[in-house]
């Protein structure tokens, strides 16, 4: 028998959710109720992400906040709270400088044998790069592709593609599915 299932929130950010934040997820509108929904049902087994600019940039990173220089802000900036809907929840939350997430302090907030399910933004950013690295660590994950939202639908139905190809490792599911499991 394995533990309760596990939800990780991936950066539902002011950063993401803000229709004026230059790196608006336009599908974040959409999936933030049945986050929330998830969050709801998931009760204390629940760990939020935040991704935050590096204080000094370094390698590849620097050409890239080239790019971005609206994001090198300290990550206590309003543009990298998490939403109104999901601040103050009590959750504790990891906060990185990398797209990826999954790392020895995500990993020891979860059980080792509890499923690990995500949901957030961006499917084809942070979702990935949180999926690829639990897996490979031998942790089962579900991905919920109505609580993802990637930059277009494109992207998202792309980077659901490239998650699928990982089974049984990675699990495509929805949220009404997961919810069904978790009482």
């Amino acid at each position: 028998m394995t533990t309760a299932p596990w939800l990780v929130v991936i950066d539902m950010q002011q950063i993401f959710g803000d229709p004026g934040s230059e790196w608006f997820t336009p599908g974040y509108p959409s999936i933030e109720p049945t986050v929330a929904r998830l969050v709801e049902g998931f009760g204390e087994r629940v760990v939020f992400t935040r991704f935050v600019a590096p204080r000094h940039p370094s390698g590849a990173w620097i050409p890239y906040y080239e790019l971005w220089p609206f994001a090198l802000v300290p990550e206590t900036d309003r543009l990298y709270d998490l939403m109104p809907a999901f601040g103050g929840s009590g959750h504790p939350v990891v906060t990185r400088t990398t797209f990826g997430k999954w790392d020895d302090e995500l990993a020891s907030l979860i059980p080792v044998d509890a499923d690990v399910v995500l949901v957030g933004v961006s499917t084809d950013c942070c979702v990935l790069s949180t999926a690829l690295p639990a897996a490979d660590a031998g942790r089962h994950v579900l991905v919920v592709t109505d609580a993802c939202a990637g930059l277009t639908d494109l992207d998202h139905r792309r980077a659901l593609d490239a998650m699928a190809l990982y089974a049984p490792l990675i699990e495509l599911t929805t949220a009404d599915a997961v919810l069904t499991g978790v009482a």
